[in-house]
C-alpha cells in the first residue's frame, strides 16, 4: 500500500515535470525552463566555497611518478574548510602544453580503480591533462564519509550530501587555475561513470566553466529504476524536494543544453538498463533538436556492462577534439587496450587528513545552530507543524469499524483509519465496558498489538484482567510503514547498499514529504478520531509511545497541545546524539531533514514539560544514555522528566502513575 502510494505521488510530480519541459519546447519558454531547473538544483545544493565564492586553492603536491606518457601528481588541496581532496593528475608526457583539461569524478569506488585509471591514461596520453579524486567514502575518503551511513545525517542540518561530491568536481576547476601548464579559455571537459556522472551533470548547471560533459552509465528517467522500480539508490541523489520540483534526469541534461554531451550507456547495465537510457536519450535528442542544437548530443552505447571501458575514452576524446578544440579531424595516437595497464594504488595515494569529514562538518553545523536561544513553545509549535506539512487542523479520518467482541474487563474492536485517499491504517481499540474514563493513544513502531499480546504492557496498563481496577480506553494504531503496513521487499533491495527503511526514507524526501512527517499526521489523524468517539473523554487522553514512534508522540503533543499526559520510553534520545555516534542503529527515516533548523527533541520535551515523562532514553548506538546525560537533560528541561531506571515490570505502574 505505502509503496504503491509513494509511487503514485511521484510518477505524478513526473507527469507534471514532462508537461513542463513539453510546455516550454512548444511555447519556446525554453530559457525560463532552463533557469528554473538551473536555480532549483543551485538552491537544493546550497552555496558552494567555489570559484567567485572561494579563494584560489593552495595545492601541496605529495608525490608524482613518470609512466609511459603521462606522469602521476599526486595533490591535496582544500574544497570545505579543512576537507582535502586527494587529486591524481595524469599530465601527458608525449604532448606540449598549455593543456587541455578533464575533470574525471569518481563513482561509487576509489580513483584506482579500472573505471578510472583507464579512461584518465587514455585521456593524458592524447593530450588532456586529467584530474581525478576520491569521492566520499572511498579509497582514501572513507572516515566519517559512508556515503549511505553519513550521507543522510546531512538531512538534519537541511542540507544534501551530494554537495560534498559537487563541491569538490568544482573546486578541481579552481586548482585548475592555478596551474600554468593549463588552458582554461575553452573551458574544461568533465566525465565519470555512475555516481562520478551523476555529478558530471549536476556540476555542469551550476558552473559555465564545464564547457563538454560526458556521463558514462548513470541516466535513466526517474520514472523507471527510481520510481517504479524502487531503487533506492543514493541519498546524494534523492535531494529534498527533488521529486516535488519535478527535477528528472532528463532535466538536468536539457537544463544543460545547448552543451556538447557525450551520454554513454553499458548494453549490459545491470542497474541502468539500456533500453531505458534509451528512452532518455531520445527525449534529450527531441530537446536539443528544438534548439537547433541536435549535434551537440549524443548516445553511446557500448558492449559493456557497468563499466567506464577505452571504447568509452575514445568516443569521449573525439568528441572533445570536435567540441572543445574545435579540431573534429583531429588525429588520435594508435592506443591500442593493451597498452594501458593498472598502476599501483599506493602510487595514487595522497594520504589527506581524516578529522574533516561530512559527519564532523554536519556536526560543527549542529553546533552552530544549537548556540541559538532555546526555542520556546509557540516557536516549536509552528517549526512542528511546517515539519509535518500541515497548514491547518487534521480532521477526524474515515473509519471502518468491526463488531465489539467482549474480552474480560473490555470490549476488542478492529478499526481501519483512512487519514488519505491510498492509506488505510489499521488500528485495536480496547475499551472498557461503561462509562468514559482515561484513553491512551499508543504508537509503537514494530506492532500496534506487540504490547497487548500475553499481558503484555499496555494489556497490563489498562488492567485489562483486573476487574477491581479501574479500566482504560487503549487505541494502539499502526503508522504508515509499521506493523501490518510494512513494506514488502522489492528486488533492488536485495543489494547490500538497499532496504526498505533507505527506500521510504529517500523517496519520501525527494518528494518534500518525509516519511516521518506522514506518521505525523496519521497519529494526528487517530487522535482525531478518538475525539468524535463516544467512548471517550476528550480532556482525559494519553499518548504514548515506544521506540521510533516516541519522535511521533512528541510532534502530536506539541502540535495539538490538548493532551493530557505523554509518555515515551526505549526512544532516540536527540537527534543531534545521530550525528555525534560513529555509528548508529537507527533506520534512514529517522533523520528528519532540516529539523535541527528550529529544534531537536529535548526542545520538545522541556516545552511540554510536567506533562511529559520520557523513560529510558537511547543514544544513537541503541544504549540506555548514561545517568550524568540524564541529569544534563533533566537541567535543560528544568524539571525531572526524564528517567533511565524504569524496567519492563514497573512501566505499568509508571505509565498508570501519570494518568
Amino acid at each position: 500500500m505505502l509503496r504503491q502510494y509513494l509511487i503514485g505521488r511521484a510518477l505524478a510530480c513526473m507527469t507534471q515535470s514532462q508537461k513542463r519541459r513539453n510546455n516550454a519546447v512548444e511555447h519556446d519558454h525554453i530559457e525560463p525552463y532552463q533557469n528554473t531547473v538551473r536555480q532549483t538544483v543551485r538552491r537544493i545544493i546550497g552555496e558552494l566555497p567555489v570559484g567567485k565564492n572561494a579563494r584560489l586553492p593552495i595545492a601541496i603536491k605529495t608525490s608524482a611518478f613518470d609512466k609511459s606518457g603521462y606522469r602521476l601528481e599526486n595533490t591535496l588541496f582544500e574544497s570545505f574548510p579543512g576537507w582535502q581532496i586527494n587529486a591524481t593528475v595524469y599530465v601527458p608526457l608525449d604532448s606540449e602544453p598549455p593543456f587541455t583539461a578533464v575533470i574525471m569524478p569518481v563513482g561509487h569506488n576509489g580513483k584506482e580503480s579500472e573505471n578510472c585509471q583507464l579512461p584518465a591514461q587514455f585521456f593524458a596520453r592524447c593530450g588532456y591533462l586529467t584530474v581525478v579524486f576520491d569521492p566520499p567514502g572511498f579509497g582514501e575518503k572513507t572516515e566519517g564519509n559512508d556515503h549511505l551511513v553519513d550521507g543522510v545525517r546531512c538531512y538534519l542540518v537541511g542540507h544534501t550530501s551530494s554537495r560534498y561530491f559537487v563541491c569538490d568536481a568544482l573546486r578541481c576547476i579552481d586548482y585548475l587555475e592555478t596551474r600554468d601548464d593549463v588552458d582554461l579559455n575553452r573551458g574544461v571537459a568533465m566525465t565519470g561513470i555512475s555516481g562520478g556522472g551523476t555529478t558530471t551533470v549536476i556540476a555542469s548547471l551550476l558552473d559555465d566553466r564545464i564547457s563538454v560533459i560526458g556521463p558514462s552509465c548513470c541516466l535513466t528517467p526517474l520514472t523507471d529504476l527510481d520510481i517504479t522500480h524502487c531503487y533506492a539508490g543514493c541519498p546524494e541523489t534523492h535531494m529534498l524536494g527533488r521529486y516535488s520540483q519535478g527535477i528528472d534526469e532528463v532535466d538536468l541534461l536539457c537544463a544543460a543544453a545547448p552543451k556538447p554531451t557525450l551520454l554513454m550507456a553499458g548494453r549490459h547495465d545491470e542497474v541502468f538498463h539500456v533500453e531505458d537510457t534509451t528512452k532518455l536519450a531520445r527525449q534529450v535528442e527531441s530537446f536539443y533538436a528544438a534548439i537547433d542544437a541536435g549535434d551537440r548530443f549524443r548516445l553511446f552505447v557500448d558492449e559493456v556492462g557497468h563499466t567506464y571501458s577505452l571504447a568509452q575514452a575514445r568516443e569521449f576524446v573525439e568528441f572533445l577534439n570536435t567540441w572543445l578544440l574545435s579540431v573534429p579531424e583531429g588525429a588520435m595516437p594508435e592506443l591500442p587496450d593493451h597498452a594501458f595497464s593498472l598502476d599501483p594504488a599506493e602510487q595514487l595515494k595522497c594520504r589527506p587528513r581524516s578529522d574533516v569529514n561530512m559527519q564532523s562538518l554536519t556536526l560543527n553545523k549542529a553546533k552552530e545552530l544549537a548556540k541559538s536561544p532555546k526555542p520556546t513553545i509557540d516557536h516549536i509549535r509552528n517549526a512542528a507543524l511546517k515539519i509535518a506539512q500541515l497548514a491547518e487542523s487534521v480532521t477526524a479520518p474515515k473509519a471502518t469499524a468491526s463488531k465489539t467482541f467482549r474480552v474480560w474487563t473490555h470490549h476488542w474492536q478492529q478499526i481501519l483509519l483512512e487519514p488519505e485517499n491510498g492509506i488505510e491504517l489499521p488500528a485495536t481499540f480496547v475499551s472498557s465496558l461503561e462509562g468514559t474514563p482515561a484513553t491512551i493513544l499508543h504508537l509503537d513502531d514494530q506492532h500496534r498489538n506487540r504490547l497487548l499480546e500475553q499481558h503484555g504492557v499496555m494489556a497490563q496498563t489498562i488492567n485489562s484482567l483486573s476487574e477491581s481496577a479501574t479500566p482504560l480506553n487503549l487505541l494502539s494504531v499502526d503508522l504508515r510503514g509499521w506493523g501490518d503496513t510494512a513494506v514488502a521487499m522489492y528486488p533492488y533491495e536485495m543489494v547490500p547498499w538497499g532496504s526498505v527503511d533507505r527506500y521510504l526514507s529517500y523517496t519520501s524526501i525527494a518528494l518534500a514529504d518525509p516519511i516521518m512527517a506522514m506518521r505525523i499526521r496519521d497519529a494526528l489523524a487517530a487522535l482525531a478520531y478518538l475525539r468524535t468517539h463516544s467512548k471517550v473523554d476528550n480532556d482525559n487522553i494519553v499518548i504514548t509511545a515506544c521506540g521510533l514512534a516516541a519522535i511521533i508522540a512528541l510532534h502530536v503533543a506539541i502540535i495539538d497541545g490538548n493532551i493530557k499526559r505523554t509518555v515515551i520510553w526505549d526512544g532516540l534520545v536527540s537527534f543531534k546524539s545521530l550525528l555525534e555516534a560513529e555509528s548508529y542503529v537507527w533506520t534512514a527515516d529517522a533523520f528528519v531533514p532540516n529539523i535541527l533548523l528550529a529544534y531537536d527533541l529535548p526542545d520538545i520535551v522541556a516545552a511540554l514539560g510536567q506533562v511529559a515523562s520520557v523513560l529510558n532514553p537511547l543514544d544513537a548506538a541503541g544504549r540506555p544514555v548514561s545517568q550524568k546525560h540524564i541529569e544534563n537533560l533533566n537541567e535543560h528541561a528544568g524539571k525531572e522528566i526524564y528517567r533511565n531506571d524504569i524496567d519492563s515490570d514497573s512501566l505499568a505502574k509508571h505509565i498508570q502513575s501519570m494518568l
